[in-house]
């Protein structure tokens, strides 16, 4: 069985991308935002990895990540970062908050899919299911 990411960022294009490279081994579901992510999760949807961006537009930097590493129901379920926001500072959050791996955008996808199926522990499968959300 394909293991479910829940990939949320802003930026219609990088939510393609991860559809387009993830949805070829994983089930991918896209959000663009943290409230329609929430809302996906409150529906008792449970993804095996979180991708997030740091940066989005109805919360605080950093917020909805902080929300998922503290949560009881969401906090073993391991998150990666994809972040435009400095390095250091990114490095620093990442640390403090448990995240599994992060990338810097720019990122290369092909290192991202291997960091994703070390995490998952993920075999590759063939065919693709992606959803969006937006």
């Amino acid at each position: 069985m394909k293991k479910k990411i829940l990939a949320i960022d802003d930026s219609k294009a990088i939510r393609f991308l991860l559809q387009t490279v993830l949805g070829k081994e994983h089930q991918v579901v896209t959000a663009p935002d943290g409230c329609t992510a929430m809302y996906w999760l409150s529906k008792r949807n449970m993804p095996d990895l979180i991708i997030c961006d740091p940066q989005l537009p109805d919360m605080k930097d950093w917020e909805l990540i902080d929300e998922l590493s503290s949560s009881i129901l969401y906090r073993s379920i391991p998150l990666m970062v994809i972040s435009s926001l400095d390095k250091n500072e990114t490095k620093l959050k990442c640390d403090k908050f448990g995240i599994a791996d992060y990338f810097m955008k720019p990122f290369n996808p092909v290192i991202l899919m291997e960091s994703i199926n070390r995490t998952t522990g993920n075999r590759t499968t063939w065919g693709s299911h992606s959803t969006s959300l937006s």
